[in-house]
């Protein structure tokens, strides 16, 4: 199935969902709370498809899935029969209405839950968390780590997989300071080391190469996958399945080598020694050269990979019955909450950079990959986007879930509501502000694509 295929059911799956389960939320609690409910429309656009239930609220699915919406009786929208007015969404009290609007980013905890759940009852597949060798004066090689240690706890919290390890030290760097690990080094015995996080930027996109943490790798030549058409490395002959072994006469005994060589040579002219089915050869390949913010790196133009019989001792297995699996997904849920408004806040003040603000087409990008992977892969996938529309939805501001609580927390306060004047302002702004982040997304998305 082409990439693109994969993108878009996987994009249009998980966000109906996701929305559909947001837009619930209001919904259900909307009707607990004596609220007439006129409309509950999945996705945007002309309806494609509608029925009316016997309760007498319209039910449909729109074109465009990325978003969705309740529509409630409010005599703010229209007028209403004197006989309803107590049916309507702007009669019902402060508690109430908080309580409905408050309702959608719940609900969208509570979905991360139940997907985080199914997670941990499957089971998780991953790579034990051993790392490769510390670049000289990174802080792991300060600490004394080593190629083909292994990384069993994080103060004190065991570490099954390289997924929970790149989780944990993102939040512990947070925090700053000093970070102690246990440590198994191949054949050894456990040890403590204290590892320097407090000069680390925090910033996902330098935050490992900071630390000097990346996955072990095999020691093997690695091999060619997805040789793409018109680039140099089509042109040199190389096919996919090809092993590399040595560039210009460098032996290369890892995909890892293999990338950092071919970067550090833009547009340079090579001898690679390849071998195909048990016979060693010699390909001639002139290098691509490629600008990335100002710096030229080589391209040779195929993916790149170790031999699948090799990872096997690395692979790591993370399940929970089924009991267990409750406490563990909840608190999976609250970790992941927090640290994407952690991760907001350090945006905001600058430490963290705005190029890891996805839009749509990222967000498909990795909902087809994620779906190509297998179950458990677009399960996690969910729970994550479950988190982040929960999160995002409580911020403070106005259109947002967020901002109408706050909007109604002011009401509380003052015993009256803002006034017509401050309520359109507030919009404007909010409007504004989702406006923006939607360029911004979207700019994000283009120049990762180019």
């Amino acid at each position: 199935m082409p990439d693109i295929v994969w993108s878009v059911a996987g994009f249009i799956v998980a966000i109906s969902v996701l929305v559909c389960f947001h837009e619930f939320g209001h919904y259900w609690v909307a009707r607990r709370m004596g609220v007439k409910v006129l409309r509950f429309s999945l996705g945007w656009g002309t309806p494609f498809k509608t029925f009316v239930t016997r309760d007498g609220v319209e039910w449909s699915i729109a074109p465009l899935p990325i978003g969705g919406y309740v529509k409630m009786l409010d005599e703010r929208e229209g007028p209403v029969a004197p006989h309803e007015r107590h049916l309507a969404f702007n009669n019902q009290s402060v508690a109430k209405r908080m309580a409905i609007v408050a309702a959608g980013p719940i609900f969208n905890f509570m979905l991360a839950i139940a997907l985080y759940w199914l997670v941990f009852v499957i089971g998780t597949e991953g790579l034990k968390p051993l790392i490769a060798a510390p670049p000289p004066g990174s802080a792991a090689a300060v600490a004394g780590l080593q190629a083909g240690d292994e990384i069993v706890a994080i103060e004190g919290e065991a570490v099954q997989t390289w997924a929970v390890l790149g989780t944990d030290l993102i939040e512990h760097v947070l925090d700053g300071g000093n970070l102690q690990m246990t440590v198994l080094p191949k054949g050894g015995v456990p040890r403590e080391v204290s590892l320097d996080v407090s000069k680390v930027r925090v910033d996902p996109e330098v935050l490992f190469d900071d630390l000097g943490l990346s996955p072990y790798e095999p020691m093997a030549p690695p091999v060619l996958t997805q040789v793409q058409k018109g680039s140099p490395a089509e042109s040199a002959g190389l096919l996919e399945g090809d092993r590399v072994l040595a560039m210009n006469g460098d032996a290369i005994r890892s995909p890892s080598e293999l990338v950092s060589w071919v970067k550090a040579h833009p547009g340079a002219i090579v001898e690679m020694e390849i071998e195909r089915a048990g016979e060693r050869s010699k390909r001639s390949v002139v290098l691509e050269s490629s600008q990335t913010e100002g710096k030229a790196y080589g391209r040779l133009g195929s993916g790149v990979a170790t031999p699948p019989d090799l990872w096997q001792d690395l692979r790591a297995e993370r399940r929970l019955d089924g009991l267990a699996a409750i406490p563990a997904a909840a608190e999976q849920t609250w970790r992941m909450s927090w640290l994407t408004l952690r991760m907001l806040g350090r945006m905001v003040i600058g430490d963290v950079s705005v190029k890891n603000v996805s839009g749509p087409i990222q967000i498909a990008q990795v909902a087809g990959d994620s779906a190509r992977i297998g179950l458990v892969s677009f399960l996690s996938f969910m729970a994550i986007v479950s988190v982040s529309l929960g999160v995002l939805n409580l911020l403070p501001v106005p259109v947002l879930d967020g901002g109408h609580l706050l909007l109604f927390a002011i009401e509380g306060v003052q015993g009256r509501p803002l006034s017509e004047r401050a309520m359109a302002a507030s919009q404007y702004l909010g409007f504004a502000f989702i406006g923006t982040l939607m360029v911004l997304a979207f700019y994000n998305d283009i120049m990762r694509l180019i």
